[in-house]
């Protein structure tokens, strides 16, 4: 059965970095993010007895050899739950630059984890599903469930699992994604994981996670939009410390990057509340309340050389369609 799912990237509002076990993908703490309407991967699948191998394809992007041996690992987990051997053939295309910060992996990984098992015969639970997603990759158990999601970090393969706090329409807020390039990082997140451990910032990072965790869900229930921004804003500049003390570091902020915090900085200063992030790349997400996205996202268009500007709102998880990519 052929079958197109679609999936949304997400931002993460409290983020991880670094593994307590990297085969299972079982982060070292929880975390929360927000799924965007905007932003997201299409992926179709068909298991079809007259195929050999696997056919992978990514529209208008070349697949590497890690990547693909990375999908094909997905797939076999797909037909080991089917109890199937029939190959796949899989298209996929994301409307975003993959690579730059924008969580392609989550997005990907959720619509192929989707489609696959529907495409297979399953009907898995959102639980089951969340799980099998985070087997491919990490935020991508965040992007099956709807709106603001908790991705608890759990202590074994059944207990790490995403599920949904709030629905995508609980409280007005945007992620205005400032694209500062198509060009694919040099460091890819799997690899920049497995370096968190030789930074003296991790441990210390780690041992506040469940705190910050608390008080983002505790901003989230009482909507205090100023608390929320504040710990947002701590938590990425936080991350990007561990990664930038990594050994060998791992700096994937550019210019662009640094004009955008700093405009970021100084619309606050003016009165226009907004707080930026940035997940592993040199793309910048500037959270605001819906009220002031058109504002923020003028004064964001003047400044010259970014790539793209795309307003987000909370979005459904991960959803099946007829929009069949072949």
């Amino acid at each position: 059965m052929k079958t197109t799912a679609k999936a949304p990237a997400n931002i993460a509002f409290i983020k991880y970095w670094g593994k307590k076990n990297a085969k299972l993908r079982l982060p070292l703490n929880s975390s929360i993010a927000m799924n965007l309407d905007k932003i997201f991967t299409l992926t179709t699948v068909e298991f079809l007895p007259t195929l050999k191998t696997d056919q992978i394809e990514m529209v208008g992007e070349k697949i590497k050899e890690k990547e693909a041996s990375r999908i094909e690992a997905h797939l076999d987990r797909i037909r080991k739950l089917a109890k199937i051997k029939l190959k796949a053939r899989v298209r996929s295309k994301n409307n975003f630059p993959k690579g730059t910060g924008i969580a392609s992996s989550a997005s990907g990984f959720a619509a192929l984890s989707l489609a696959g098992t529907t495409a297979a015969g399953l009907k898995l639970s959102q639980k089951k599903l969340s799980i099998l997603a985070r087997l491919g990759s990490g935020s991508a158990c965040r992007s099956i469930p709807d709106g603001f999601v908790e991705w608890r970090k759990g202590d074994s393969d059944k207990t790490s699992i995403a599920h949904s706090l709030y629905s995508p329409d609980y409280w007005q807020i945007a992620d205005i994604v400032a694209i500062v390039t198509k060009t694919e990082k040099k460091v890819p997140s799997t690899e920049g994981h497995a370096r968190a451990e030789s930074s003296p910032f991790l441990i210390p990072r780690v041992a506040r996670m469940e705190g910050k965790v608390r008080a983002v869900k505790r901003a989230l229930k009482k909507k205090d939009f100023s608390q929320l921004g504040s710990i947002i804003e701590e938590d990425g500049i936080d991350m990007h410390a561990v990664m930038m003390t990594s050994r060998p570091p791992i700096i994937y902020w550019l210019p662009k990057t640094v004009e955008i915090i700093l405009a970021v900085l100084r619309l606050r200063e003016e009165g226009l509340e907004s707080y930026f992030t940035i997940d592993a790349g040199p793309t910048v997400h500037v959270i605001c309340q819906r009220k002031n996205s058109a504002k923020i996202r003028k004064a964001l268009t003047k400044i010259r050389g970014i790539h793209k500007i795309s307003v987000n709102y909370p979005s459904v998880g991960a959803r099946l369609t007829k929009n069949h990519l072949f």
